[in-house]
């Protein structure tokens, strides 16, 4: 047996576990990275079982096997030609199931790869799927996965009001939850009346050395979505997708999305300078690189980029002390004070949002652009409002942890 057995590993592995199931209609939300231990889709092994009986499909943003790109780029419906069921978009017309789809199963099984932050969609997409569940007296089952960010939390905690497809609750960035514990904590504190099943991992040991979170001794990294091409993505992505909000590039369109960050008309060695006389303990536990890149689509195609490449991959890497949330924010404190006047935050739809910036719908409220764009505010300010929500958030979690 090996040392650690997923969600769809343990289904797929014991028969009495699936017993529960036989004679219903099922349906699978999935996602490319929705793999076995042998790299088969969730899917196609579910479908050859004998005593299982798949009658729909689900497909969270960028789709059940594909690869759409980026922000509102929409996946249609479809009839899967492998196993002829009904596959229906939640990221197309769209992002709440319909009474009509809920009618094609008695029990969900979810099995989603997520990244351990907030603003990863698929979140909102288990809250919808559980709110619609309870609604049409439908079953839930979580295969559960790793949370490849590990345990460490970090961030402000999403204000009231604040909600988006982007913000599913009152989580702060890095929540430190798998996917079967943030079920729980949904239908606890949205009192949802749904029966939800969580299909435990054995073996998940989220401190275990070297990955803290995913162990990449064991399995193969697949990524979740397309700009999620690695462990250091996941590491680095509670900070780096802040980004998304601003007229930086977070590094689309480059072999390295999502852990570093630039633009042509910035000097990242006298960012970095900055950065580290501001605020030193907020740029602990990995190393910072000056680096040049020119992206091929998105943010500055076509332009060549100053920028920092946050390193996360070696020995200097130290899990509890890496803070990716409070590093990018340094970043961009330490350009507003650089360069005063930088057209900073990027005015545009975010993820079907039109009146408000998106900077605040990532970080859930105005909170952290404010602190930005204050003169007068310090590191210490943001700490020690951000720490509240921290703590707060650490007690609110200990009784949904399953490992």
């Amino acid at each position: 047996m090996p040392a650690i057995e997923f969600g769809l590993d343990r289904l797929l592995n014991d028969p009495k576990l699936r017993k529960p199931l036989h004679g219903r209609r099922l349906a699978l939300l999935a996602h490319p990275a929705s793999l076995s231990a042998n790299l088969t889709h969730a899917l196609d092994a579910l479908a050859v079982l004998p005593d299982l009986q798949l009658t729909a499909a689900f497909g969270p943003q960028h789709g059940l096997r594909g690869d759409k790109q980026d922000n509102m780029i929409e996946s249609p419906d479809f009839v899967d030609p492998r196993h002829g069921i009904p596959v229906f978009s939640l990221y197309g017309a769209v992002r709440r199931p319909t009474p009509a789809m809920m009618d094609s199963f008695d029990v969900l099984l979810i099995d989603l790869q997520d990244l351990g932050c907030r603003i990863y969609t698929f979140i909102t997409t288990l809250r919808y799927l559980l709110e619609a569940a309870a609604e049409h007296g439908k079953e839930v089952w979580i295969l559960d996965r790793p949370n490849p960010a590990g345990r460490p939390l970090e961030g402000l905690l999403l204000r009231p009001g604040w909600e988006s497809f982007v913000g599913a609750g009152p989580l702060p960035m890095r929540h430190g939850l798998t996917m079967g514990e943030l079920a729980c904590w949904f239908v606890a504190s949205l009192a949802l009346d749904v029966e939800c099943t969580v299909i435990a991992m054995h073996g998940w040991v989220p401190a275990a050395a070297p990955g803290y979170g995913w162990p990449g001794e064991e399995r193969s990294w697949v990524n979740p979505s397309p700009n999620a091409p690695n462990l250091s993505m996941a590491r680095c992505y509670a900070g780096t997708v802040l980004v998304e909000g601003t007229t930086l590039s977070e590094g689309r369109g480059t072999t390295r999305p999502l852990e570093l960050f630039g633009a042509p008309d910035i000097d990242a060695g006298r960012l970095i300078t900055s950065m580290h006389a501001l605020a030193p303990d907020w740029l602990l536990g990995c190393r910072l690189r000056e680096c040049w890149f020119e992206p091929t689509f998105h943010k500055h195609a076509g332009k060549l980029c100053q920028g920092i490449q946050i390193h996360v991959d070696d020995q200097h890497y130290r899990h509890a002390w890496f803070r990716p949330w409070r590093l990018q924010s340094l970043a961009f404190k330490a350009l507003r004070q650089l360069q005063p006047d930088y057209d900073l935050w990027r005015d545009f739809a975010y993820e079907y949002e039109y009146g408000r910036l998106a900077i605040d719908l990532i970080n859930g409220s105005p909170l952290l652009r404010e602190w930005v764009d204050d003169p007068a505010a310090t590191p210490a300010d943001l700490d020690v409002l951000t720490r509240v929500d921290e703590d707060a958030w650490e007690k609110a979690r200990e009784a949904f942890l399953l490992y």
